[in-house]
């Protein structure tokens, strides 16, 4: 376990900017050190726009990203081609452009699994077929990562958002799954998101804090009242963000108005 510390910046905005150019030059360090970099990507607001600002940071032209596997922290359990998927948003965002002119592979991009239904499918089925497709998903998910990383995986930096509730990932208050404390479990479906869309599938806190850095990105007032809760306590199930912390470095990055509620 790590420190936890806390950088704010001045506005969304240079919260962005900083957090893309950070983790730009982060991924340099972990090829120049080890050839490979495995990077977990998170959506929402925040996520979103750093991406927007790592393909117009000059770094990005910088990186080997044949050397770059992306990952992510949690995924909207849609078909593959909605608007909704998190995968979805990044490429457009960001490095989609990559792959086009073949600096990325598209077999170092990680993407969780897509629902494959039909919308009519997916409107009549039930509770126990919603639960064994978002358990196959979730087994699906984990044996790619355990076949790309090991018996033992970790990432390299692994960004989350938080939510005005407080969660990270698709780890809600008060849900069961943000206590799963099995090391062997590394993904989990959710299928009661208090959030839209429902059905989810996320890492857990074991897999995401064995990562060396864990990063929390958070902007805005709506939001500082969960920072504050989540870095005045820590495994807090009313608080799922207060679970996560990397091995090496738990960074929370924030704006001044989300760090508003913290005295950080």
């Amino acid at each position: 376990m790590s420190q936890r510390l806390a950088v704010t910046y001045p506005n969304p905005e240079s919260l962005h900017t900083a957090a893309a150019s950070r983790l730009l030059i982060e991924i340099g360090d972990r090829i120049a050190s080890q050839h490979r970099a495995d990077i977990v990507l998170t959506g929402g607001t925040d996520g979103n726009a750093v991406l927007r600002h790592i393909a117009s940071n000059p770094l990005n032209e910088a990186v080997d990203w044949g050397c770059v596997h992306l990952w992510w922290g949690d995924e909207r359990f849609v078909p593959a081609d909605h608007d909704d998927r998190n995968a979805k948003q990044a490429r457009e965002a960001w490095f989609g452009t990559l792959v086009v002119q073949g600096l990325l592979p598209e077999s170092h991009i990680h993407e969780m699994p897509a629902d494959q239904r039909s919308e009519h499918e997916i409107a009549v089925a039930g509770d126990s077929e919603n639960i064994r497709l978002l358990d196959a998903a979730a087994a699906t998910y984990q044996e790619e990562i355990i076949r790309e990383l090991g018996a033992s995986p970790h990432f390299d930096v692994a960004m989350f958002g938080v939510g005005p509730d407080g969660h990270f990932a698709s780890l809600f208050p008060d849900h069961p799954q943000v206590s799963i404390d099995d090391a062997d479990v590394l993904v989990t479906g959710v299928s009661d998101s208090p959030k839209m869309p429902p059905l989810r599938i996320s890492l857990t806190v074991p897999l995401i804090n064995s990562s060396r850095k864990v990063w929390v990105l958070a902007s805005s007032s709506r939001k500082a009242e969960a920072v504050h809760n989540a870095l005045s306590s820590v495994n807090n199930p009313h608080v799922p963000s207060s679970f996560a912390n990397g091995s090496t470095e738990t960074l929370w990055l924030l704006d001044d108005e989300a760090n508003s509620d913290t005295g950080l």
